[in-house]
């Protein structure tokens, strides 16, 4: 085998390629404003189902990139997440971004109120950044924590809502969803099983490239 690409700006032109025309094969070409989001989706797990599953509130993208252009915190639900979020695009505009579960404080409040650490990252996140974007790749709880803010007043920039398993994911993005269509608040949400703190980290990007002109891989200085 001899391999088609060697420098990674041509590799990731040459795989978004492939996801363009496959999705046109498939019937599944997204609208143009949701079209980054779920191509980088999808090249982050290359899986298509993606571009079925994933939800949008109307307007949920551009209510997005205009919160990053104004310098919108990104709180995330693990380490992970946070780890995979592209630090110069952030810089470039401004924001930063941050994850609340090994703070101290956090893991205290969820051991005295017998809850999780995600419930009680996502209440410190509610007060330090109420207007942050929140991406959840991991915990339902973290989601159902976020609808009840919602409900109480809580106004995010964004919610995206994409934890990965079996246990309480189906219904927490369910709910999530409807409590954001409900009350105007811009959500990103991968209904069913699917998802994880990779996928979380693929929409940020995303929406950061997008916010910061850097979704050729030019922009990021890549060859």
């Amino acid at each position: 085998m001899t391999p088609q690409h060697h420098l990674p700006a041509d590799i990731e032109r040459t795989s978004f390629h492939i996801i363009t025309e496959e999705l046109e094969m498939m019937g599944l070409t997204p609208p143009p404003e949701h079209e980054a989001v779920v191509k980088r989706v999808i090249h982050t797990t290359a899986d298509f189902d993606y571009a079925r599953n994933l939800h949008f509130t109307p307007r949920a993208v551009e209510q997005a990139v205009k919160a990053l252009h104004a310098g919108a915190v990104i709180v995330t639900d693990t380490n992970m997440a946070l780890a995979g979020i592209t630090k110069p695009g952030l810089e470039k505009l401004g924001g930063t971004a941050c994850c609340y579960m090994a703070d101290p404080e956090v893991a205290a409040a969820a051991k005295e109120a017998g809850t999780t650490r995600a419930v009680a990252a996502m209440k410190k996140a509610a007060q330090e950044h109420p207007g942050a974007i929140l991406a959840v790749g991991n915990a339902p709880t973290a989601l159902l924590t976020i609808a009840e803010q919602i409900e109480s007043g809580l106004r995010p920039a964004l919610v995206i809502g994409v934890p990965v398993g079996f246990v309480n994911v189906v219904e927490s993005k369910e709910r999530l969803f409807a409590v954001c269509e409900k009350h105007g608040v811009p959500a990103i949400v991968a209904m069913g099983r699917k998802g994880g703190s990779n996928v979380a980290a693929a929409i940020c990007n995303a929406l950061i490239y997008s916010a910061a002109e850097m979704l050729d891989p030019s922009a990021r200085g890549w060859e």
